[in-house]
């Protein structure tokens, strides 16, 4: 019994000793990503893999790839949307197939699959009052301005949908107003 309590003593005076290293030399660690971050200057031409971080844009620019979008969200301008807004697009079979993919994704679930405005939401009756196509007055001008900001209970698909997903949203929900009217 003797020997284990000596043995256990000169094991504890051990790691003591080896636990007391030198300071000033690094100890291993064991995620050294966790204690040591590496700092970045965020605002620095090298930035990340020679990216620049967190860059601000300068105040009256606009980012690459976007366009920007003239009219306000005000009812006069709707109706000026719809008079002059035209599409930049051609009409053709890959624009009308994103554009149904994309009325798919956004725009079935309330408005249906003819644009009868008997989508799943209106079929449970969350929603009431959902236009149909048909009865509407519409040119591709407010369409599109009311994808940008939304109407009534419509809120806004800008964020979700790009320029270019827009229109070709716009040249489907034509084709189905097309089809609606025969």
């Amino acid at each position: 019994m003797k020997k284990y309590i000596k043995f256990s003593i000169v094991l504890l005076i051990a790691a003591t000793m080896t636990s007391c290293g030198d300071k000033r030399k690094p100890q291993v660690q064991y995620m050294p990503d966790m204690y040591v971050s590496v700092p970045y200057n965020t605002n620095g031409a090298a930035g990340i893999n020679g990216k620049p971080v967190n860059m601000k844009p300068v105040a009256g620019t606009i980012a690459r790839g976007n366009v920007p979008y003239e009219y306000a969200d005000t009812n006069a301008e709707y109706e000026r949307a719809k008079l002059e807004l035209k599409s930049p697009l051609e009409t053709n079979e890959a624009n009308l197939e994103n554009g149904k993919k994309m009325y798919d994704i956004y725009c079935i679930s309330c408005h249906g699959k003819k644009g009868d405005g008997n989508g799943v939401l209106s079929q449970r009756e969350k929603f009431e009052g959902i236009p149909n196509y048909k009865d509407r007055d519409i040119t591709e001008g407010n369409i599109y301005h009311v994808i940008m900001y939304g109407k009534g209970l419509m809120g806004s698909h800008a964020s979700q949908l790009t320029d270019k997903e827009r229109w070709q949203v716009v040249q489907y929900v034509e084709k189905l107003r097309n089809d609606l009217l025969k």
